[in-house]
């Protein structure tokens, strides 16, 4: 539920603050006076796109808050956990500011947030009815989205159409396999022929580098054991062996240190050198010894690194790339052999059309009650709005298959008793389709869920005893959620709970845009003048309080 809007520095408003109650909340004013600038802000701070002038003139940024009560939108709360958002209180509060540049920033909760995340949480907050959207009802697609809101179908509608594209991918898979079937069998015979060649090879994705460092060693065996002979003649082997001359100075020293003992220090460390020397000249006997380095193990790597360097040239790869390649021969020869093999292909086509007839029936079922509850319902609204004797009915037109399934969705209506029902485009004139509209919207919030509902002059067209029905049937509605209807009526003013007024006002030559919530008494006033226009007379103040207490 929307508890606070706050608007700053935005089109002709400077400063506003605004608390909302449930229930059923109108806004009203003289034309012009600036009630779809609330509508706007409200817009913005759930994402919708921004357009040049929003910023008030000689302001830098507008600014707007809204917050929200979604202690009872666990849906809501799933979602600002999964994006890592905190959560205070069960309260959401969302703020957007546009510079005058026409640069955005969003945040949810003080979080620094996108514009896309901002539309993602209206989904789940606020649905928004312009007098326009009597319009989108003449779309078949908008029509389709009525019937399964209200039939609570849409997740069925979605496995539907996914079951459909599942369908539709094999479909295509096994068409496209017997139009290329030639060229498939022909780039598959070449694919056998290259791995069995690779195959017979057996590239190893560990065995490249080890190879190499082999190959090194075996082609300098002879300079390895000469170098390691030369090695032991110096160090211990040869007549000025180095671990002779350092005995011969180790002993020197032990002499030494019985005279200075400050030459131990000296004598510690030649110890240690000599120990590590001597431990690396039995690691150098140990290894020329133990050394493998057979020519014919030479000629055998050499050999393997010939193949696998004549194979990378052949295929245009790197030597340490050929087992990658092979997997991907294979992969590819796998899907060539599946598509080959037509049975298999339109054994699982026909599983996936199974699988969406099956999916498609239960739609078509669900959809054919929820049509005709949704039928009976509307059509009796229609005679509380002046459409006596009409009809409404939805009609499910038998389709081939599609994504949306296997009907379409077309609205019908009889305008009065003894008249076939007819398309909704091609009956209704602008204030039945206003009326008719009205009614859906009213009986389809019923099914929903949606905490707040935002109707923007919708009750254009609209006069009379209708007006005041009309006013009843959108107060019924605010004793179930939070709903805010923007309207001319005095019928429908006098219906709500709280009651706000839009008012402009010259203040240091700037026209600025006024809302305040109205007593009692200054509802009678706001009444009256909506019942009469710029003159107020006694009967219009009294026929307003009558209006009013029969609201209340």
């Amino acid at each position: 539920m929307l508890q606070t809007l706050s608007i700053r520095d935005f089109v002709i408003v400077d400063k506003l603050e605004l608390e909302f109650s449930p229930g059923f909340t109108v806004l009203t004013g003289e034309t012009g006076a600036g009630k779809s600038i609330l509508i706007d802000a409200l817009s913005l701070v759930l994402g919708a796109r921004g357009e040049g002038g929003i910023t008030r003139a000689g302001a830098e940024k507008a600014e707007i808050n809204a917050v929200f009560d979604i202690a009872a939108l666990p849906g809501l709360q799933a979602w600002l956990l999964e994006n890592e958002i905190d959560l205070d209180d069960a309260q959401l509060l969302l703020r957007r500011v546009i510079y005058a540049d026409g640069r955005s920033r969003a945040f949810i909760n003080g979080s620094s947030a996108t514009i896309q995340q901002l539309r993602e949480i209206g989904e789940f907050l606020v649905d928004i009815y312009s007098q326009h959207a009597h319009h989108a009802l003449l779309k078949s697609s908008t029509q389709r989205q009525v019937l399964d809101t209200y039939g609570s179908v849409q997740a069925l509608a979605e496995e539907v159409a996914n079951a459909y594209h599942v369908w539709q991918a094999l479909y295509r898979k096994r068409v496209d396999a017997e139009k290329n079937a030639e060229a498939h069998a022909i780039e598959l015979a070449g694919l056998r022929d290259q791995v069995r060649e690779l195959a017979a090879l057996a590239p190893s994705a560990e065995e490249w580098e080890p190879l190499q460092q082999e190959h090194a060693r075996l082609s300098h065996g002879a300079s390895i054991l000469a170098g390691g002979e030369a090695c032991r003649e110096l160090m211990s082997e040869g007549e000025l062996a180095a671990l002779t001359q350092l005995s011969s100075v180790q002993h020197k020293l032990q002499e030494l240190v019985e005279y200075d003992s400050g030459l131990q220090e000296a004598l510690d460390i030649l110890d240690g050198a000599i120990i590590q020397l001597e431990e690396a000249d039995r690691f150098l006997n140990r290894y020329l010894q133990r050394a493998d380095l057979d020519p014919e193990r030479l000629h055998e790597v050499e050999g393997r690194i010939q193949a696998l360097h004549a194979a990378a040239r052949k295929y245009r790869s790197r030597p340490e790339e050929l087992p990658e390649l092979l997997a991907s021969w294979q992969l590819r020869m796998a899907e060539l052999e599946s598509a080959h093999d037509n049975s298999q292909l339109q054994q699982e086509e026909a599983q996936a059309r199974a699988t969406y007839d099956a999916l498609a029936q239960r739609l078509s079922d669900a959809r054919q009650q929820a049509a005709l509850s949704l039928g009976d319902k509307i059509s009796h609204e229609m005679q509380r709005l002046a459409l006596s004797g009409g009809r409404f009915e939805v009609a499910l037109n038998a389709q081939a298959p599609a994504a949306t399934g296997n009907e379409q969705v077309e609205f019908l209506v009889a305008g009065h008793a003894g008249v076939a029902p007819r398309p909704l485009s091609k009956v209704a004139s602008g204030g039945e389709l206003s009326r008719i509209s009205l009614a859906i919207r009213v009986v389809t919030a019923q099914q929903g869920d949606m905490p707040t509902m935002i109707f923007d002059e919708v009750d254009v067209g609209i006069g009379g005893g209708v007006a005041e029905v009309v006013g009843q049937l959108l107060k019924t509605l605010g004793n179930q959620r939070q709903v805010l209807v923007i309207t001319h009526l005095p019928q429908v003013a006098a219906q709500g709970s709280q009651h706000l007024r839009v008012s402009k006002q010259l203040q240091d030559g700037q026209t600025l845009s006024r809302i305040e919530v109205l007593t009692p008494a200054q509802r009678v006033d706001e009444v009256a003048r909506m019942l009469g226009g710029m003159e107020i007379t006694e009967t219009t103040l009294q026929h307003a309080s009558e209006m009013l207490a029969g609201g209340a």
